[in-house]
């Protein structure tokens, strides 16, 4: 809920990052996109509360089905891309 852009990539279809470590041994599956119900939008906190006219944060929500139950779930903004996975 801490987002600070005015507008996402959310809104125009892009879904969040997850990463299921039981997905992942049953299916090979590492990473992939997921979320429904996927909202970005200004909230009431703002940047520096002191301040009238200050800017505020945004938040994003998102629905998830959990496949399995027990299991270890990450969610990202993005895929994430080690200094390893580059060399």
């Amino acid at each position: 809920m801490n987002f600070s852009k005015p507008d996402s990539l959310f809104n125009f279809g892009m879904k969040v990052s997850a990463y299921s470590e039981k997905r992942a041994t049953e299916q090979n599956e590492s990473w992939y996109k997921t979320g429904e119900n996927i909202k970005y939008f200004q909230n009431g906190i703002k940047k520096d509360p002191d301040v009238t006219w200050s800017k505020f944060y945004y938040t994003l929500t998102f629905q998830h089905v959990f496949e399995y139950d027990n299991d270890n779930v990450l969610f990202a903004y993005s895929v994430p891309y080690s200094y390893s996975d580059l060399r």
